[in-house]
């Protein structure tokens, strides 16, 4: 089941209104994105070439959901929430969450994102493949300044894993798609922008395919008992930045979004806490 049919491509534009009399000329189309870009060997190549820059941004999000507290960025998410197999306390917690406008989301407060929401986070993120040594780093901007390392080593996960913020990774090319399959994250952050909820028992498969120059498709499939019936597969598209380089964003450094965004009472409390079994 192609469950990223649904995704409208980010370098799409709607046409220019008419104008007064009818006189308003639709807005032209815009060029076609060059192609997938591969290295000498062959490989795709999910970076800048060499000799420039770029990096890969987007607010993707992975269900239309009418009870978020922004029902409008959801519109084009490939499925419905009521389609996500949430256990009862899970879909509460999210819609309390929405209910709250995300005001008590680990990312606002400097803490690292794993999963989906890692790919949706301020400035954007880069992937760097260094096949002399078998891994595939992803350069978190503003995650907050993060990176994560994908082993490209055919090894297994450790069983001794101690959960973490973006858990253990090991990758494998398919084709053109890079695959990850990823375990061991703690429960310190929300997985996505979506308010979903996960726990320590989450297994992510990930596919990043960079079907043009211009476009990344990502696509997660979500397997954690703890907190859904069963998997559930969704994703959205990423659009690359071009002449963009990575720099440095301490989140710690300069954080007012909390107090200048969501400032409370001092007697206000969380209505999520209490809902967790």
């Amino acid at each position: 089941m192609a469950l990223l049919s649904g995704v409208v491509s980010i370098a799409q534009q709607p046409a220019a209104p008419a104008g007064r009399g009818g006189q308003g000329q639709a807005r032209p189309a815009p060029p076609p994105s060059k192609p997938t870009p591969h290295w000498p060997d062959g490989r795709v190549n999910l970076g800048a070439p060499l000799g420039q820059s770029g990096i890969w941004a987007g607010d993707g999000r992975l269900a239309v959901n009418p009870k978020s507290y922004e029902p409008n960025s959801t519109r084009n998410a490939p499925i419905h929430i009521d389609a996500i197999p949430l256990q009862p306390w899970a879909r509460e917690l999210t819609n309390a969450r929405h209910a709250e406008v995300l005001r008590f989301e680990p990312h606002a407060r400097c803490k690292p994102s794993g999963g989906p929401r890692e790919f949706v986070t301020p400035y954007g993120f880069e992937i760097v493949d260094l096949p002399e040594i078998k891994r595939v780093l992803v350069l978190d901007i503003g995650g907050p300044h993060s990176f994560r390392e994908i082993y490209m080593d055919g090894r297994a996960h450790p069983k001794d894993l101690k959960p973490s913020y973006y858990g253990h990774s090991v990758g494998r090319w398919e084709g053109e798609t890079l695959v990850i399959d990823a375990v061991g994250f703690n429960e310190k952050f929300w997985m996505s922008r979506d308010g979903l909820p996960h726990t320590d028992q989450l297994h992510l498969i990930e596919k990043f395919t960079r079907t043009d120059f211009n476009t990344l498709k990502y696509e997660v499939t979500v397997d954690d008992s703890g907190a859904y019936t069963a998997p559930w597969t969704s994703g959205f598209a990423l659009r690359w930045s071009e002449g963009v380089e990575v720099f440095e964003y301490l989140c710690q450094g300069n954080n007012f979004f909390p107090e200048a965004v969501f400032s409370l009472p001092q007697s206000h409390r969380d209505p999520t806490v209490g809902i967790v079994p």
